[in-house]
């Protein structure tokens, strides 16, 4: 695509995507976020044209104008959206697909100093909220949203929707996933709760306790099934993703 064109389309799809956006000159003008995806072109094809340190030169100029850090050899697809802008790190091995959207703060990063591809892959149409964390050579699957704040540390099926840290599905091909054990969550907390859970329980044996706890956290889980009850019946105020 030439190049006016593909700057055109980049405008155009973040006047569809941001409703704070009035006007084509106002994109222009004040969305870093954009800037820094155009310099990464730039920069990019020095990278592959194997001139490394003046696309170093010129991604360290960049990110200081716009306060987004990518790697020049990192691979960026059509209609990326950088949203705020402010403090994004894209490593050199990541793959973003296209009509991406990232928010501020978000990290898009390795787990170690292990070479060959060591960052993140996001295929089209992923989302990621605020200040969220990628990590290590995974895949967030197609249309897919990450939660502001939440630690992703293995692949992501297409059309979910994960949050916490560590993250975990809460949604799936449109449908509310549940999660009844608290392993699904993989919390090393989680199962130092079950294990002391499981002790109380045999020590109630042992002193002949009338009736132990015969599931642990089930009081909790009766709490949760109520509060999604209560969701249910008000699904028309909430919706998937909603406030991510």
């Amino acid at each position: 695509m030439p190049l006016f064109e593909r700057m055109r389309e980049d405008i155009n799809s973040i006047l569809e995507r941001d409703p704070a956006a009035r006007s084509k000159l106002e994109i222009l003008t004040c969305y870093p976020g954009l800037w820094a995806v155009w310099y990464h072109r730039v920069s990019h094809a020095l990278w592959r044209a194997k001139l490394r340190l003046l696309a170093r030169m010129l991604s360290q100029a960049a990110r200081f104008l716009t306060g987004v850090d990518i790697h020049p050899g990192a691979l960026i697809g059509r209609r990326l959206f950088i949203d705020h802008a402010t403090g994004v790190v894209i490593g050199e091995t990541a793959i973003v697909g296209s009509d991406v959207t990232l928010y501020q703060g978000v990290t898009l990063g390795g787990t170690g100093k292990g070479h060959g591809k060591r960052h993140p892959t996001l295929c089209d149409n992923v989302f990621v909220g605020n200040n969220a964390n990628i990590l290590g050579n995974i895949t967030v699957g197609a249309n897919s949203r990450v939660g502001a704040g939440s630690v992703v540390l293995s692949d992501v099926p297409p059309n979910s929707t994960v949050v916490g840290v560590p993250a975990h599905i809460v949604y799936r091909n449109g449908e509310r996933v549940l999660i009844t054990d608290p392993h699904d969550i993989k919390d090393p907390l989680s199962d130092a709760l079950i294990a002391l859970a499981a002790r109380v329980d045999g020590l109630e044996l042992r002193l002949g306790a009338p009736e132990p706890c015969a599931e642990p956290f089930a009081a909790e889980e009766a709490d949760r099934t109520a509060y999604r009850e209560e969701l249910d019946r008000e699904s028309y105020f909430v919706s998937m993703g909603e406030g991510i």
